[in-house]
């Protein structure tokens, strides 16, 4: 009588190990691709500019290429003090300011800086357009020395080039803790596109600007 042997030693032994080798290789593709929702690139760099109303001042940089993201919040002060009522109507030592999170591969600090001029006006010491108090003056924070030169190497060029006699009173500022603004200023000029027009034509932002750079 002819003897058969079990085909599971010889057969599906040797399928088990390859399925399971398949799977490893198609969980480490998937976690060397892939990664959380949100994540920011590893390469990515961080920025800060105050510029008046963070909420101007997030739309303006959303429009760069290479711009990953654009955060409304405050820094120069306490985290106690760190909140849009005491900020806006006491002297809390906060600005109101963006961080600009940025790939370095697509856009530069020194452009981000360039490009910053352009969208404030420089010139006052007070605030920026309708808005006056010590949180909407303009400032550029650098995180080391490297962004320090290039605010002034940026400033120093500007000085030559710029369309109008008036001193720049923009301060640069060695980079101090930053505070995430309240939900509802973050993306405002999307989630509220009528009042942000109404309010950025209001307060004579653009017109300003025209007066100072000229036209787009």
């Amino acid at each position: 009588m002819l003897q058969f042997q079990s085909p599971s030693r010889h057969i599906i032994k040797p399928l088990g190990h390859f399925l399971v080798l398949l799977m490893v290789i198609l969980l480490s593709s998937c976690s060397v691709d892939a990664a959380p929702d949100g994540e920011k690139s590893t390469g990515a760099k961080t920025a800060v500019f105050a510029g008046g109303c963070f909420w101007c001042v997030e739309a303006d940089f959303d429009k760069v290429g290479g711009v990953l993201d654009a955060v409304s919040g405050y820094s120069g002060g306490s985290a106690e003090t760190a909140n849009y009522k005491q900020v806006s109507y006491e002297e809390t030592g906060h600005y109101e300011v963006v961080q600009v999170t940025y790939d370095p591969a697509q856009v530069s600090y020194r452009e981000l800086v360039d490009y910053f001029w352009k969208t404030i006006d420089p010139t006052d010491p007070h605030g920026q357009f309708c808005d006056k108090g010590s949180s909407y003056r303009t400032a550029i924070f650098y995180a080391s020395e490297e962004e320090r030169r290039e605010v002034e190497n940026s400033l120093q060029d500007l000085q030559k080039t710029k369309p109008f006699e008036a001193e720049i009173v923009t301060e640069i500022l060695a980079t101090q803790p930053f505070y995430d603004a309240e939900p509802r200023h973050q993306n405002y000029y999307q989630r509220n596109p009528l009042r942000y027009k109404y309010y950025r034509n209001g307060c004579g932002r653009d017109k300003r600007l025209a007066e100072l750079w000229g036209e787009k």
